[in-house]
């Protein structure tokens, strides 16, 4: 499958890197839960990355954290050398504990640096695509200058270790103060069908060409909003999952859906669920479950 077929064509970040609106994000590869160990069957992982290149994704969102650092091993192994399309964003910043909370000492500039170089290693890669710089908590952004980790990392674009950056879990204010420092070429928050507070950080970024990176499609709905869901899906003969990767590709041409799998199945049901056609009726009873 050509990228171009797939659904939702292509979007170009602010203007120089363009990717397929469809992704796969490659969390679930690391094991569950993503800090957790590696999968039992490391081929089963492997033939999901590369189908995902075979579909014609050209876009892969990981981080060295998962595993860690199996994630990454296994789309070197998978991929390498690397397609020329093929375009990897990476994340670095607080690392999950064994409490699960995210310690902020690891956004000072040093451990920043050694992610970095972490990434650039397990991926083989002399630069990186795209790195989002992670802020604020377990559960949402939190309120507060990120001026300092992102200037390190602005500092390593400048040195050519990485190619272009972005943020994530931040609000509009923190994205602001990233892009007075150096451009930013993407933003990945919680955002979906029933919580939709970056309604207008979308709206925003895709003026400025800016991609929209959203996690958790299916995250933090309540029951009643679940029920409706899953009765739009009945009606479509679809999953509650299709539904809302469909939804989320229609909402704006600036987002990107990095759905994550481990199974070939589920990734090509992923791909064909994005395509589903949700008529208008079905659009206005989903817009309606808005947190």
């Amino acid at each position: 499958m050509a990228a171009n077929t797939l659904p939702g064509g292509t979007f170009t970040m602010a203007g120089d890197l363009t990717v397929t609106r469809v992704g796969y994000g490659a969390m679930q590869l690391g094991g569950l839960p993503a800090y957790g160990p590696p999968p039992v069957d490391r081929d089963a992982a492997i033939a999901v990355l590369r189908e995902a290149v075979e579909l014609g994704i050209t876009h892969i969102d990981t981080a060295d954290a998962y595993g860690p650092h199996v994630t990454n091993e296994f789309i070197r192994e998978a991929l390498a050398p690397y397609p020329d399309d093929l375009r990897i964003a990476t994340k670095v910043g607080p690392l999950r504990d064994a409490g699960g909370n995210y310690p902020p000492e690891a956004q000072v500039p040093g451990q920043l640096r050694e992610q970095v170089h972490s990434n650039l290693e397990n991926l083989g890669l002399e630069a990186l695509d795209v790195v989002n710089l992670r802020v604020g908590g377990p559960v949402g952004p939190e309120a507060g200058s990120i001026a300092g980790p992102f200037e390190a990392l602005a500092e390593m674009q400048r040195e050519g270790l990485i190619e272009r950056l972005g943020v994530s879990n931040v609000d509009a204010e923190q994205v602001a103060e990233a892009g007075s420092i150096a451009p930013i070429v993407c933003v990945q928050n919680f955002y979906n069908i029933a919580n939709r507070a970056d309604d207008g950080l979308i709206d925003s970024l895709a003026a400025q060409g800016i991609a929209y990176v959203p996690y958790f499609p299916l995250g933090g709905y309540s029951p009643v909003q679940s029920d409706t869901l899953r009765s739009v899906a009945e009606r479509l003969e679809a999953t509650p999952m299709a539904v809302a990767l469909a939804w989320l590709l229609r909402r704006s041409e600036n987002v990107l859906l990095i759905p994550g799998t481990s199974s070939v199945a589920h990734l090509r049901e992923n791909v064909a669920g994005a395509a589903l056609t949700l008529p208008e009726d079905e659009l206005a009873e989903l817009d309606g479950i808005a947190a």
